[in-house]
């Protein structure tokens, strides 16, 4: 289980940063990641994977006017 903005989700296997943002519809050059209370930089979302015990805090950024 990983907890993602504070909602716990369950997990089937370790996944990339990048894949998991992907499968929940996210854009992923419009967010910014903590994992585990740490900035994840977007060059590394390929090569960080997501485990069971992780927390994720996702934000997305919205234009508009």
């Amino acid at each position: 289980m990983i907890k993602v903005n504070g909602q716990e989700l369950e997990t089937v296997n370790e996944i990339s940063l990048e894949e998991f943002l992907v499968n929940k519809g996210y854009l992923v050059e419009r967010v910014v990641v903590e994992l585990n209370g740490e900035i994840i930089p977007k060059a590394q979302f390929n090569q960080t994977n997501i485990k069971d015990g992780d927390s994720l805090e996702v934000i997305s950024f919205v234009g508009g006017g």
